[in-house]
């Protein structure tokens, strides 16, 4: 026995369903400009705050937005530590001086304590230059993160990229 209209509901369902597969809103990724609102910044606080009572394990650096750089004082004179040479950045830091992660949907700021070597209430990156290129030409980088309390610190490889004469 033929069910035809049975077969076009669960079609049709099916087809709906998949036409929502493409809506990410994460930073980085395309959205109709005209309909997208763009982003406002993530609050900026002190790692103590802004990691309190957070699971250390579920902690991992995300991407910054254009409003979270600009929060942060733009990235003139900078560098960016990006994920892929295309990307935007998980870490903006002014080297020897000061750098910013954004974790927990928080921009947490951290002071250079040593060379490449950032802290605050705790939270401990660490950077280090690798010997490898990305294909734009991208120099090499690591990235640890040490939450506080943390049992184990994270790492991450990308790629540093500098502005207006900065150097990673």
């Amino acid at each position: 026995m033929k069910r035809p209209f049975l077969h076009s509901v669960l079609l049709g369902g099916l087809g709906l369903a998949l036409a929502s597969c493409n809506q990410n809103t994460a930073t980085g990724n395309d959205r109709k400009a005209q309909l997208e609102p763009e982003p406002s910044p993530a609050p900026i606080e002190g790692a103590a705050a802004a990691l309190a009572n957070v699971e250390t394990a579920i902690v991992k650096p995300e991407t910054m937005s254009n409003a979270d750089i600009q929060a942060l004082g733009g990235n003139g004179g900078k560098c960016e530590l990006i994920l892929t040479e295309v990307a935007f950045p998980s870490f903006l830091f002014e080297p020897g001086k000061s750098g910013a992660i954004k974790l927990n949907g928080k921009l947490i700021p951290l002071k250079a304590t040593a060379e490449d070597r950032y802290e605050d209430g705790g939270l401990v990156v660490v950077l280090r230059s690798v010997h490898e290129e990305g294909n734009a030409g991208s120099p090499g980088m690591e990235m640890i993160v040490a939450p506080p309390g943390a049992n184990d610190e994270l790492g991450y490889r990308g790629y540093a990229r500098c502005y207006n004469g900065a150097a990673a």
